[in-house]
Order: structure tokens, then sequence, then C-alpha cells
């Protein structure tokens, strides 16, 4: 799709070069000695699991989950229509020459075998999975929630920023340490990150987890260095031009205290979705047809399961690109940038066998969907832009000011964040707390970014 000249002056500063970077060799870490600091931090992963416990033997249509289920269901073939991307596969725009780096505790050991099926189910074509084992990461075992939640969370993540950009390389990264042994995975997460994008290896960087601002060391008493110690990746990624993206999170504008378990009463924001390094991706939830076709606009993702993450940080300022959405964010730094599919009601297909007690197709939302998701639209931008992309959001909060046909970003004006006993954010014409800068019209969106 071509783009108007007025646009194209409008976004002449969109067209940065590429760092170039030489492939090496990651050497594997020994124990983050700041892991013990952070002790009392829960990392989890940003989804809201699923919604099946046994696997079906065959992904049904949305129409037949609405009966039987009593949720919608979408493939990835229905999320490539709603977002209008198969214009793109048709110019050749698939990804192709670009790296997705997906950073998840523990992995999955089916996830090559899971990956093929998915694609089979769908037409997709193949691709192999680069697996990097970062630190100790233990053997696999079926019975550990916590290792079967993360292999959830790694399935999710390979299947949907593979289906939405197949050409695309995808690195997964399996960080070793356990939650349970009352660690963070945090530092390993950032140093295997970092290593990645030294290397040249990272185009995008997908995170499908966080954790509360709120429960960081120090955070009670004003002292957030145990956050701004653990943004050296990003920083890395932002002197390389590497995209990094984390989800919102789906307990809206609350989130988890340290034991994970109980939500705080009021509203908080987590990290890294926080940080103004990083483009924070929210969740909306569609109305789709069998066929993929919108039948109603999309909403802020807030239904029976969880709602998209969403507020003002409490530790970083508002950074210089919110400054025209100031009104809204005030001093402080503003999530998400904008939305994606990540409702339960609405949940995607995943194909799963890591767990021998519920092997087949599973259904999963949460914004830890939406943000594989998003990293698929990266590469493809990436590729036609013929360069890294880097660092998104000025772009994005630029794109903002052009009309909709130009920008591809579509306005998101229903819904809230609202979740439990917390009162959330609404969404509204333009910028909210809620859905960021709405979701995206994938050919023109595309387009826009790449400034092409």
């Amino acid at each position: 799709m071509g783009s108007p000249a007025t646009l194209r002056r409008a976004l002449a500063l969109l067209a940065v070069g590429a760092t170039a970077l030489t492939a090496g060799t990651l050497a594997v870490p020994a124990a983050h000695p700041a892991a013990a600091g952070l002790a009392g931090v829960h990392v989890r992963p940003a989804s809201a699991g699923h919604i099946s416990a046994v696997g079906r033997n065959a992904p049904l249509p949305t129409s037949q989950c609405v009966s039987e289920i009593g949720i919608h269901c979408y493939s990835p073939l229905q999320y490539r229509t709603a977002y209008n991307l198969d214009p793109l596969y048709r110019e050749g725009v698939t990804g192709k020459g670009r790296t997705i780096v997906i950073v998840d505790s523990f992995g999955s050991p089916t996830i090559q075998h899971d990956l093929e099926v998915f694609d089979k189910q769908w037409g997709i074509p193949d691709t192999k999975v680069e697996v990097v084992r970062w630190g100790n990461v233990p053997v696999f075992d079926p019975t550990n929630p916590d290792h079967t939640g993360w292999a959830g969370e790694s399935t999710l993540d390979v299947e949907y920023a593979h289906a939405i950009a197949p050409d695309a390389h995808i690195i997964l990264v399996e960080t070793g340490v356990a939650e349970t042994e009352g660690t963070t995975g945090l530092p390993e997460m950032m140093d295997a990150e970092k290593a990645l994008i030294k290397s040249g290896r990272a185009d995008v960087i997908s995170q499908s987890f966080g954790a509360t601002e709120n429960t960081f060391p120090g955070f009670d008493k004003g002292d957030y260095s145990s956050i701004t110690g653990l943004r050296y990746a990003f920083q890395e990624a932002a002197a390389r031009d590497v995209t990094v993206l984390a989800a919102s999170g789906d307990t809206g504008a609350t989130d988890y205290q340290a034991n994970g378990e109980d939500l705080y009463p009021h509203k908080v924001n987590s990290w890294p979705s926080a940080d103004p390094l990083v483009t924070s991706v929210g969740g909306t939830q569609l109305s789709l047809d069998d066929a993929g076709r919108r039948t109603g606009p999309d909403q802020v993702w807030h239904d029976n399961y969880g709602a998209g993450g969403g507020g003002t940080s409490a530790v970083f300022e508002r950074p210089w690109y919110q400054a025209g959405v100031a009104g809204v964010t005030g001093n402080h730094r503003g999530t998400p940038d904008l939305s994606m599919s990540a409702a339960v009601d609405g949940a995607a297909w995943t194909y799963e066998s890591y767990d021998p007690t519920s092997v087949g197709w599973h259904l999963t939302g949460g914004t830890s969907e939406a943000t594989p998701i998003f990293s698929g639209v990266v590469a493809l931008a990436d590729q036609l832009a013929g360069h890294r992309l880097g660092q998104l959001n000025w772009r994005l909060y630029g794109l903002a000011l052009l009309p909709q046909q130009w920008s591809g970003l579509v306005d998101v004006t229903a819904g809230d964040n609202s979740w439990d006993t917390v009162t959330g954010y609404r969404a509204a014409k333009g910028y909210d707390l809620a859905s960021g800068l709405g979701t995206i019209d994938g050919a023109r969106f595309v387009h826009a970014l790449a400034g092409r």
C-alpha cells in the first residue's frame, strides 16, 4: 500500500538507519548477584491462562465456541483478517529477515512439535524455533505448576508471533530461575536480553511477564533503584535500535501483591510494561464472526476472566513522547501505548503437548497474547522499512497526530479496565489509560510505521 506524499513528509524522521551488528556466541552466566535483593518480587506470566483444562482434539469455529463453551474463540487466521494483514502477505511482507526474541522462564520441551501441529492446522509455513537456554534451566516437570504455567506462556508467545510474522526467525530464551525458591527471574531475563541484543541477534523482544512496581525492594521508601538497576537491557536495546515490548497485565488498573495471590486494593502499575524504553501492549476484546470479520468495534478487554492492564507509573516520570497526552497521564508514564486482542471471551487457540495429561487444543487469553501478536506486526514493519525501527513510542504518538487512514491507528472508545475492587480507567476518544492509542489496521499501520 503506497503512502501519500504528505504522509511521507510527516514521517520522514521515521527513516532511521539500522545499526550494523555482528552475531556472536552467547555466554551462559552464573547466578545473578542482584537476584537475592529481589527475593520478594513475584514475576508472573501476563496470561489469564487456560479456559479448558483438558485439551480438545480439534479447534472449534467461533460460533460453536459460543454455543458449547459460552465464550468467543479465535484462530490466527481470524486475527489476520481482523487486523487486515493479508494485503501485507500478498506484498511479500512476512517478517522475512527479521528476528523476534521471546523470553520466558523454563520454556517448553515440546515447543517445536507443538508449533508444527499448530502450523499444519492453519496452513502456516513451518519454522525452526531456536531455543537458547540461559543459566541452569531445570529438567521440565509436567507436575510442577510453575513449569507448566510458563510452558503455556511460551507456547502462546511462539505460536502467535509466528502466526503474524510467518517468515521471521524466532528465538525462545529459556531462563532457569524457579520462583518457588524465593528468587526472581528478572536479572537473568535482563542478562539474556542484553546478550542477545549485543550479539546482534534481536530485532524485536517480546516480554509477556511483569511484576508490580510496589513489590520491588525500597519502593515504599521512595527508592526505585531495584527497578532502575534492571534497565540495562532496555538501554542496550535503545542504543542498537531494537524494539522492546511488554504486556501491560491482566488485572486491569491493579496488580498482584508480593505473595502473588492477593491484589492491591488501589491502582498500581507493573514493570517492565511501565518502563519508558518499552512499548506497553494492552488488551482489547474483539467481536468477530467465523471468518474473522468484525461484528462490532473493539472494546477494552474486561470480561469475567480479566481486564487489560493500564494506568500511571509510580516510578517513571512522563516521557517526552507523552507530552501531548499529559492531560491524561499527568506527570507520570502512562500505559498501555496501544492494545491488541487479549480477552478470554475472545480467546486464542493454541496447541500444547508439554503436559501429557492435557494434550491438545486449548484456549488462552491475556495481554501475553496481545504482545506476541504485536511483536509479529513490528517484524513486518521492520522488513518493509528495510531496517530495525527501534524504539516505537515516539513514532506511535507521532502517528496518532495523523488521520486514521494514514496512521493505521484505530481508536478504541468503549470499555474500561476496572478489576476486583479497583475502579479503573474508561476508554475515551484519543489516548486513554485503558487502551492507549487504540489498536491497528495492520496494512495501513505497518506502512505508516515503516514510512513506506
